[in-house]
């Protein structure tokens, strides 16, 4: 993180989960050591603030991530800085999970909904040109 605060750089994490099962299901890992390392980078936010050296999405894979779990990870993301921007990106299938379908739009629109009520100031869908 001092190279990202140094540099101007930013740091993207790609929070898959917060419920261990449902990480575990998409990852075939633990995800407590991303949290861990998520906590700690945050501390370095008011470093600089601007631009923010810290940076997370979700993919929001049907049948996985959904409103519900995307509320608590961006409440996880709040709590350490509400200002820390979070994309939720589409699903697309192009090598494993292939018999998934593609996030829907109203998925998606949950998902941000749940995220903003959740306390992030800066949240966006990603990937909208494959919702359906």
């Amino acid at each position: 993180m001092s190279l990202s605060v140094e540099s101007g750089g930013c740091v993207k994490f790609d929070l898959k989960a917060i419920n261990k099962n449902i990480h575990y299901a998409l990852c075939g890992v633990d995800n407590s050591r991303t949290l861990e390392n998520f906590a700690a980078a945050a501390k370095h936010i008011p470093q600089r603030p601007e631009p923010p050296p810290l940076v997370a999405s979700t993919l929001l894979v049907p049948g996985y991530i959904d409103a519900q779990e995307v509320k608590v990870i961006a409440s996880f993301i709040a709590e350490l800085d509400p200002n820390i921007p979070y994309a939720l990106l589409g699903f697309h299938a192009d090598f494993l999970m292939t018999d998934l379908p593609l996030t829907s739009l109203n998925q998606a629109e949950e998902c941000l909904a749940a995220a903003r009520a959740a306390g992030l100031k800066r949240v966006r869908l990603g990937n909208v040109h494959i919702l359906r």
